[in-house]
């Protein structure tokens, strides 16, 4: 199991001066009371840490670069709670390196309409402040989160800690080293990509290792430790024989969990926090890594088929954006296979060959032992189940050329109206918003691939403050698409990226 840091977010306090002794106190007090009631409300997932009000160009700068060498902190929350001028953030902003969420606030939620004079007014001037902090950023085109409203509401805390699950995104994005286990699908073009620039854009490492010298890995793990995790999975998962002999299913099964045992290790002793095969290229594996790439995933590690890496660096920062969500309904690869378009029953039938992962499961999980075409390899053993009902996010991370393009689209996962006893695998079916049309209508206009990142747990605008954060093209399908309007957008996308706006 692959996990992230403990991290923590700043919470930086602006103000200058000008307004004495006792003002600056009174900041510093309310900037430490916001930020022990954020900690204490529940719904942040990471900790806020206070720092001393900032009022000069040095201790700005100073503060921001102390930030961006911190290892533990993950992004900056900023508050000017007086007026600040904006000139003495310049260099901080500039040589400042991680994600920062400017909370427009007031300690105060109500005016004081009895008592307020000037000195209030002067202390409690978020309203001005934020405003000229504001204006910096757009005057240094730098990318930002802003939330506005009062700090103790829970739905500015509910924002704030959803930016932070995007900020971790985004941190973590720099140490996502994906292995490739031999080359990407022959012919195929939306798999592949410019590899230098995903990590220029990203910090993606994206390396290549020959199948043997993985199959080698494989071929040294122990009987024993293949018989404990065989046990294991007899354990947890129903067994479904169907007809086969229960000892040569369990051979099968034993393959499956000696590639698990090996793959993890391969992956640890290197680093790498994620995985893609290809089943035209498996050497010496005697089944092509199926039930093992679903427990794979299942611990944290991201996964793309065909070698279609920039899926499995996705599905990695996915599913450490998701981490600790409370109640998490899953993260997992998947490919979109084949509609039904039944009125009024329309959806997609999304699946792979083997690899879904089991954090989507919903109901029970079984083992089966099936041929499979592709591969020219012995029957693999693979966990097959459907996957839960409700609002999910699909998105597809494709490169243009020119640049990356994250597209996002919300969809609304259902149960099949009829089983499928017939089908191997593991499933899920759903509704791209708007509707089925519309949707697939848009995403093929977009360029999206037939693999995609898929989540419960995150929401498109989370997906797409990590795209601004990386400063790449974020393109949005949901309930209010409408297709004139969305080739339109894609028109505009266009030239901006080519005129560098």
């Amino acid at each position: 199991m692959i996990k992230s840091k403990e991290y923590k977010f700043w919470f930086c306090t602006g103000s200058q001066d000008l307004y004495g002794e006792e003002c600056l106190a009174h900041v510093a007090e309310h900037s430490r009371r916001i930020v022990e009631a954020l900690n204490a409300s529940g719904a942040l997932p990471y900790e806020v840490v206070w720092k001393p009000t900032l009022i000069t160009n040095e201790l700005i700068r100073k503060t921001f670069n102390e930030a961006n060498t911190d290892e533990t902190c993950a992004g900056v929350i900023t508050w000017m709670h007086t007026f600040s001028p904006a000139k003495s953030w310049i260099l901080g902003l500039q040589e400042y390196r991680k994600p920062l969420l400017h909370l427009h606030t007031q300690f105060n939620e109500e005016i004081p309409y009895d008592t307020i004079d000037m000195d209030f007014m002067n202390e409690n001037q978020a309203a001005h402040g934020d405003r000229e902090y504001g204006h910096i950023f757009s005057r240094l085109r730098m990318e930002r989160k802003v939330v506005a409203g009062y700090w103790a509401d829970p739905k500015v805390q509910k924002k704030i800690g959803s930016w932070m699950r995007t900020a971790v995104g985004v941190i973590e994005s720099s140490h996502v080293r994906v292995m490739r286990i031999a080359d990407n699908m022959r012919n195929v073009a939306v798999t592949e990509g410019d590899k230098v620039e995903a990590q220029i854009k990203f910090g993606w490492e994206v390396d290549t290792y020959p199948v043997n010298e993985i199959a080698e890995a494989v071929a040294e793990v122990s009987k024993s430790d293949i018989g404990t995790l065989v046990e294991e999975y007899y354990d947890k998962y129903d067994i479904l024989l169907e007809g086969r002999d229960e000892k040569e299913f369990r051979e099968h099964v034993a393959v499956q969990a000696g590639i698990e045992i090996g793959f993890e290790r391969f992956l640890e002793e290197r680093d790498y926090q994620a995985i893609v095969t290809h089943f035209g290229d498996l050497g010496s594996l005697k089944q092509l890594p199926g039930l093992a790439i679903q427990r794979l995933m299942e611990k944290g590690y991201g996964f793309g088929g065909e070698g279609d890496w920039k899926t499995a660096a996705m599905v990695r920062i996915m599913k450490i954006m998701t981490e600790g969500v409370k109640d998490a309904r899953g993260t997992s690869f998947m490919e979109d296979y084949t509609y039904n378009l039944i009125p009024g029953k329309e959806g997609i039938l999304q699946a792979h060959m083997l690899e879904v992962c089991p954090s989507v499961a919903e109901g029970p999980i079984s083992i089966k032992c099936q041929p499979l075409t592709m591969g020219d390899r012995e029957d693999p053993a693979r966990l097959v189940f459907t996957s839960k009902e409700g609002p999910a996010v699909a998105a597809s991370l494709i490169d243009l050329g020119d640049r990356f393009r994250l597209i996002i689209n919300d969809v609304d996962c259902k149960k099949t109206e009829k089983p499928m006893p017939k089908l191997p695998v593991a499933t899920a079916f759903w509704t791209p918003q708007p509707d089925l049309q519309t949707g697939a209508e848009a995403w093929i206009l977009a360029g999206g691939a037939h693999h995609t990142a898929f989540s419960y747990d995150l929401s498109a605008g989370q997906l797409g403050d990590w795209a601004d954060a990386m400063g790449i093209e974020a393109v949005y399908i949901d309930k209010n698409t409408e297709i004139r309007q969305f080739k339109n957008e894609l028109r505009w996308n266009a030239a901006a990226y080519k005129l560098g706006i």
